[in-house]
């Protein structure tokens, strides 16, 4: 006999929720909401439930009410309680039950106010719950009709049996790569079933790209980001999924990775990438509604060249040299301090001792952060070029952090992309190599820039990163130096301003003659 679990770790009697909340239509519906507290760490003797929570939505969509929880050698654990979104497996279910079998995590969802106060973990999956009482009166089925179904039954069961073997055969046959793929460096996950268990929903769609769209989701009490291809981007998921699965990708300056699932059936099969969430976006979309101060475009232009240069980097027996091959402002992420982190390597290139780079073509990357030789179709293959071609993409983003910085003394202009003024909003491959291969032209460096200390050297740091000899670019390691020398020469230049005005306050002038 199986024993309901409740919050307070006692058995109770079933309740029967009203029919509407059977259904799913209630107004509102409540739910028990806990969280899992270190304080707390067994359900025997627990005193700490957060309450009861009204679970809002939208009108036409159904509420629910969740559980999760552990059980550790009979020792059960509460994970957390709470409100669940529409969800169609929770569908008349007017019972919280977990059916699987040995989940690392336990999740039960139902229906009903507070239905998730007591919780089931009934593996064997003929179990149906038992139905409310009715106060109609039984009707006896006739010898006829008992006889029929005696004679369909066992039919029915075969069929079911062997339609569920088939679904269980394809499910298995589709699961690559495995649901949930943490790389060496993820760390401990949530305490959460894997992705393929539930409960990760995803929750609004925040970007869409050539490659495929980036939604907000949510992952138990966290949220996550999860960059979805289709089926004709294969190739660009495996190689991002590669590239973060490689040893020593873990770094604060690089896009955490959570794992990669496939999702969906042969016909509609959906590649998803799980990474951490950053509510502040892309650097894009920052500069775009803000202006910076000076040390917010030290922090960012610093971390983000520590960032590319760890990428950068070859650490024998722990990492490659990696490649991004599309770096941009759009393809930097602002963490909540404004530091900054790389994402997107769907195109990243890796430079192992020994091995291939793999099918690396020429003209990859959004054309107007394209260097000079990649317009021209004139790449030297070999590992410093690749990484000279991100060298120059480094210098463009600069001048976009330049461009709304509002430390110089003048006018900030309006967000504009690197080439906007020069070749338009969507310039043609044609469109790039005339002005950047033949004029020879670059993004306009400001007269009021150069008069500000910090925004000099940096003016002077972008022009040496999107020089047109690929050999005469800095490393992004000399430009985080760099980036430190202009936080240091601006603090200097400061310092001498204030002691000019403090000399010239000081001066004791000679009193003024009268004229009578």
């Amino acid at each position: 006999m199986v024993k309901p679990l409740t919050n307070q770790g006692q058995p109770l009697a079933a309740e029967i929720p009203p029919t509407g909340a059977i259904l799913g239509h209630t107004q509102t519906q409540t739910c028990v909401l806990y969280s899992y507290s270190s304080s707390s760490s067994s359900v025997e003797g627990r005193g700490n439930i957060s309450g009861v929570e009204i679970c809002s939505g939208q009108k036409d969509k159904r509420q629910h009410c969740f559980a999760t929880w552990r059980n550790t050698s009979g020792q059960v654990t509460v994970v957390k309680q709470g409100c669940w979104l529409d969800d169609p497996s929770c569908y008349d279910r007017w019972e919280c039950v977990e059916r699987k079998e040995s989940p690392d995590v336990f999740f039960c969802c139902c229906e009903g106010s507070l239905c998730n106060q007591k919780f089931f973990y009934l593996p064997n999956s003929n179990h149906t719950p038992p139905l409310p009482p009715t106060n109609i009166p039984l009707t006896l089925r006739p010898p006829v009709v008992t006889a029929l179904m005696y004679s369909l039954l066992p039919i029915m069961a075969v069929a079911i049996i062997v339609l569920l073997s088939f679904w269980m055969y394809r499910h298995h046959k589709l699961a690559y790569p495995p649901v949930l793929v943490p790389t060496q460096e993820t760390g401990p996950l949530p305490p959460s079933p894997v992705l393929g268990q539930k409960p990760l929903q995803l929750l609004e769609l925040k970007a869409r790209g050539r490659f495929g769209c980036v939604w907000k989701a949510q992952l138990l009490s966290e949220h996550v980001a999860v960059k979805i291809f289709p089926a004709q981007e294969r190739q660009s998921w495996q190689n991002e999924f590669e590239i973060f699965s490689l040893s020593g990708m873990r770094h604060e300056n690089l896009l955490q990775f959570l794992g990669a699932e496939k999702r969906g059936s042969e016909l509609e099969t959906e590649l998803w990438l799980v990474t951490a969430y950053h509510h502040k976006g892309s650097l894009t979309d920052h500069l775009k509604a803000n202006v910076l101060s000076w040390s917010e475009l030290c922090r960012i232009a610093q971390s983000m060249s520590r960032g590319l240069a760890y990428l950068h980097e070859d650490i024998p027996a722990y990492k490659p040299a990696i490649a991004h091959r599309d770096f941009k402002s759009k393809n930097v992420l602002l963490k909540s301090d404004l530091t900054a982190c790389i994402a997107d390597f769907g195109l990243a290139l890796r430079f192992e001792a020994g091995k291939s780079p793999g099918d690396a073509h020429g003209q990859v990357g959004t054309r107007r952060y394209m260097a000079p030789e990649v317009l021209e179709g004139a790449i030297n293959f070999q590992r410093d070029s690749f990484l000279r071609i991100d060298m120059y993409a480094v210098g463009l983003v600069l001048w976009e952090l330049a461009s709304r910085c509002k430390a110089a003394d003048g006018p900030v202009d309006e967000y504009l992309l690197p080439f906007e003024e020069e070749a338009g909003q969507h310039p043609s491959l044609e469109d790039m190599q005339e002005v950047v291969v033949y004029k020879k032209l670059r993004p306009t460096i400001r007269e009021c820039w150069q008069k500000h200390a910090g925004l000099a050297l940096l003016c002077e740091t972008m022009e040496e990163c999107w020089d047109h000899e690929a050999e005469a670019r800095l490393s992004a390691g000399c430009v985080e130096e760099r980036v430190v020398q202009m936080q240091q020469s601006s603090v200097t230049a400061h310092e001498e301003i204030v002691t000019v005005v403090t000399m010239v306050t000081n001066v004791d002038y000679p009193p003024k003659e009268s004229s009578l």
